[in-house]
C-alpha cells in the first residue's frame, strides 16, 4: 500500500497487459470465445476460477464470469479469496487499503463488509499479503468488465491456513443475496500433461460433490479457501457446476510441465 491507502497493481505488464486499452481487449476477446451456455436459469451466487498470467488460464476463468454478463441477480459487493504465494499466513488477511487499482481503473473496498469480517477472530488487517499476491488481483479486470466499473466495491481476503470450519464462518457472514463470492485456486501443478488431466479431473469431481476433505494443497494452491467454501455450499444446500477443465497445455503452454485451471458455479438463481 501506497500512503494514499491505494493499493497498485502488483502483477500489471506480467500476468496481464499493463495498458488499459489492450487489457480491455483480450478480456473483452476472452469472454467472447466461451462457449457454453449456463447450467441453469438466472446467474451464479458464487463463481471459482484460476488465477495464472491471463494467455493460461484467463480462458478458462472466462468461462466463469461470462455467465456474470446479462445476469438477473443484482451485485453490489464482491468478496475475493485466494490463497497467500508470497507471504506465510495463519487465518485470513483483509487489506487496510481503502482503494485497489488496475489499470482499468479503481475498485474501492468495502468499508462494512471489512468491519464485519474482523468481528472474526481468525481475522486480521495485514496490508502485507495482500501488496504482492496475484491470486485476487488477476480477478479485478473481469469483475471490472462484467459488472462494470462502478457501482460496487469489494472484500479481497487472503486466506492462509485455517480450519475449513473457520473459513465456512467468515464467508458465511460476508456472503448475501448482493455478494458476489469468487474464490481464486489454481489446481495440480507441475505434472505431465495426462497425469494432471487425471489428477485436475478427480478434484473436480470432488469439488462438484463439495467433498471438502478430498482436496488437499497438492490438489489446489487455494485448498484452504476451497475447503471453506465447499463445506458452505454443503450447509447452503447449493450445488456446484462445473463450467470448465483445462491446464496450461491446452492454452499456452508446453506439456512436459503443466498447471491445471478449473471453472466452477456456485449456486444460481
Amino acid at each position: 500500500m501506497n500512503a494514499t491507502g491505494v493499493r497498485p497493481p502488483a502483477v500489471a505488464g506480467s500476468f496481464y497487459p499493463a495498458d488499459a486499452r489492450s487489457l480491455a481487449a483480450l478480456v473483452d476477446e476472452q469472454l467472447a470465445a466461451v462457449q457454453h451456455r449456463t447450467p441453469a436459469t438466472g446467474s451464479p451466487a458464487g463463481i471459482i476460477v484460476p488465477h495464472a498470467g491471463y494467455v493460461y488460464s484467463g480462458p478458462v476463468a472466462a468461462s466463469a464470469y461470462a455467465l456474470l454478463r446479462g445476469r438477473r441477480r443484482a451485485v453490489s459487493r464482491v468478496v475475493i479469496a485466494g490463497p497467500s504465494h508470497r507471504v506465510p499466513l495463519r487465518g485470513v488477511a483483509v487489506p487496510r487499503s481503502s482503494t485497489f487499482l488496475t489499470p482499468l481503473g479503481p475498485v474501492p473496498v468495502d468499508e462494512q463488509l471489512r468491519a464485519i469480517a474482523r468481528e472474526h477472530p481468525e481475522v486480521s488487517v495485514d496490508d502485507r499479503p495482500h501488496a504482492a499476491e496475484h491470486s485476487l488481483e488477476v480477478q479485478l479486470p473481469f469483475l471490472q468488465t462484467v459488472l462494470g466499473p462502478e457501482g460496487w466495491s469489494a472484500l479481497p481476503l487472503v486466506v492462509g491456513h485455517a480450519e475449513p470450519a473457520a473459513i465456512a464462518a467468515v464467508l458465511d457472514a460476508l456472503w448475501d443475496d448482493e455478494t458476489l463470492l469468487v474464490l481464486s485456486t489454481d489446481l495440480s501443478h507441475y505434472e505431465p500433461y495426462e497425469r494432471a488431466q487425471v489428477h485436475d479431473a478427480r478434484t473436480a469431481a470432488a469439488v462438484v460433490r463439495k467433498d471438502l476433505h478430498a482436496i488437499g494443497p497438492y490438489d489446489a494452491c487455494g485448498a484452504y479457501p476451497l475447503a471453506g467454501l465447499l463445506g458452505l455450499a454443503g450447509r447452503r444446500g447449493l450445488d456446484v457446476a462445473l463450467l470448465d477443465l483445462r491446464n496450461s497445455g491446452d492454452t499456452a503452454g508446453p506439456r512436459d510441465r503443466v498447471v491445471g485451471y478449473g471453472a466452477f458455479a456456485v449456486g444460481w438463481s
